[in-house]
């Protein structure tokens, strides 16, 4: 029997017209156009659906961080999402009185204001809005705006959603294999599933007004991609100008006069007067739904997991889920992983949540903390020093470990080629290594070529030894070796024969310290990872 959502059940009944995709992706914002652009890069049929008519014009998340960047260069993207972004020198905040003062704390955004040993790529500020159009042209797969799920129902082999356009407005029912649900906070794919969340849930009411006005007397010298201030917090959205304004929404915010409230947030000396472009208000959540997935529905994003804006940390663990899923996905359309490999996502990707919006809470009390010892010098009359110390380092909130050193625990990673790993908690602080579960450490295989670089639509071997392991069957997986040359080998914890199996994105499924025991060490190990029952066929290619 189908297993059913709330709702629509009528319509969902009526046979389905059109063929549809592998893959519905709903929702159009920075993970679900990832999401499109690594099933194409798969050769799967994918659907995207978003209920705007077009592109979010507004500025949203505005970091994408180092791990986000390895992602995005793994696909090609990294150059133009640089080109568009701001320089490095902006990868930084600020604390000041007002914006016109001086800082009195500020902090740097650790592989975004500098590269760092640990990656070949670095990551940027930029806003959302320069980032989506990006996405959106780096694949072919079908996308149609203005087009809103209302409902779905889960059958045997698929999935029909009932789909409203409203260009045209008509109905339209599709049948998918599968469905990712990106769509947002306020996920109707959640909601429709009755997938509850945990966490504090509505944090607060913001606006955010975007504005333009001419504030480089006070920034150009000391730029940075956020200014916290008593009066608001100022950002800087594109290379070439536009300011946004985040702010508490006001009592009868209907009402009010944003140019005026900006202009004073400035100084009611400044002489500047703020043209206002956009207002848009919206809810701060936090949570983490209690299934990421529901039989062939799963969900990626903020539909999975809101956090806190403090830190840049929601955009960027939103696209390293679809990372995660969509390489298993594209494994069970193409036949070489079986479906309850997907059982796996939840199973890495939540814990990952939950660390997640734990870091992000603690980013905001961090904030906090700094901005409520400023008012209270400056309540008490307390000579403010020029300079107040900040309640971290310099490694931005310690988020480097969270979004370099994720380590999964499921039945997708081996500890010793053949069992897997038991869990264990993961810091703040980023110690490159070789374990299972890990995510590969960047290495230099030439000068301009990282380890890093050797992963695509494969799974990659990554040997001291290429010609011993060549030997290995690998069919039906798409399988690379790759030569890692002998002065990596210890830091990889591996002998002269060892190997490496590194999954496609990038994480270690298996390492074998030594030659492999057996002809069919490989296929096992694959075999496992992918929960496959492909036989083992001695000398095949």
């Amino acid at each position: 029997m189908p297993r059913r959502t709330r709702g629509g059940q009528e319509e969902l009944d009526m046979p389905v017209a059109n063929a549809g995709a592998d893959v519905l992706i709903v929702g159009g914002g920075p993970v679900g156009l990832t999401a499109r652009v690594l099933l194409e890069r798969w050769g799967a049929r994918a659907l995207l659906v978003e209920k705007h008519r077009k592109l979010s014009p507004f500025p949203r998340s505005r970091l994408v961080n180092v791990r986000s960047m390895e992602i995005f260069r793994q696909l090609g993207l990294a150059d133009k999402i640089t080109a568009d972004a701001f320089a490095p020198e902006y990868g930084r905040v600020r604390f000041r009185d007002t914006l016109r003062d001086r800082d009195f704390a500020t902090a740097a955004m650790v592989g975004v204001n500098a590269p760092v040993p640990e990656s070949p790529a670095i990551g940027v500020v930029t806003s959302q809005d320069r980032l989506e159009p990006t996405l959106l042209a780096a694949a072919d797969a079908h996308m149609r705006f203005g087009v809103e799920l209302v409902d779905l129902v889960e059958e045997a082999e698929s999935v029909v959603a009932l789909l409203l356009d409203h260009q045209h407005g008509e109905k339209v029912r599709v049948r998918a294999r599968y469905v990712i649900a990106a769509d947002g906070a306020s996920s109707t794919v959640r909601q429709r599933l009755g997938i509850d969340t945990t966490g504090p849930g509505a944090i607060g009411d913001f606006t955010t007004v975007v504005f333009d006005a001419d504030l480089s007397r006070w920034c150009a010298r000391q730029p940075a991609g956020v200014y916290f201030t008593a009066h608001g917090t100022f950002l800087p959205l594109y290379p070439e100008g536009g300011w946004a304004w985040f702010v508490p929404t006001p009592e009868d915010a209907a009402r009010a006069d944003w140019a005026g409230l900006v202009s004073r947030a400035l100084g009611a000396d400044s002489g500047v007067q703020a043209d206002v472009l956009r207002v848009q208000h919206w809810v701060m959540n936090g949570f983490v739904a209690e299934r990421f997935r529901h039989g062939r529905i799963l969900l990626a994003g903020d539909a999975a997991h809101a956090v806190p804006i403090i830190g840049g940390l929601g955009m960027n663990a939103g696209v390293a889920d679809v990372h995660n899923l969509c390489w298993k996905l594209a494994g069970v359309l193409q036949g070489w992983a079986e479906p309850s490999l997907l059982e796996t996502y939840e199973t890495e990707r939540q814990p990952v949540a939950q660390q997640t919006l734990h870091q992000a809470v603690a980013n905001t009390q961090l904030l906090l903390q700094v901005q409520n010892r400023r008012r209270e010098q400056l309540r008490t009359g307390e000579a403010a020093p020029a300079q107040v110390e900040l309640p971290w380092s310099e490694q931005y909130f310690a988020q480097l470990g969270l979004v370099l050193g994720v380590t999964y625990h499921s039945a997708a990673v081996l500890t010793d080629g053949s069992t897997p790993p038991e869990p264990s908690d993961q810091g703040t602080d980023y110690v490159p290594t070789a374990e299972p579960g890990r995510r590969m450490p960047h290495l230099w295989l030439t000068r301009d070529r990282s380890t890093l670089d050797t992963l695509g639509e494969w799974f990659t071997l990554l040997t001291p030894d290429p010609t011993h392991w060549e030997q290995q069957t690998a069919a039906p997986w798409p399988l690379h070796i790759e030569a890692l040359p002998i002065e990596h080998t210890a830091l990889c914890n591996l002998r002269p024969h060892g190997a490496l199996l590194v999954r496609p994105d990038g994480h270690i499924g298996a390492r074998w310290r030594d030659r492999p025991p057996s002809d069919a060490t490989l296929h096992r190990a694959l075999t496992a990872i992918t929960r496959s029952t492909a036989p083992w066929q001695p000398g095949a290619r």
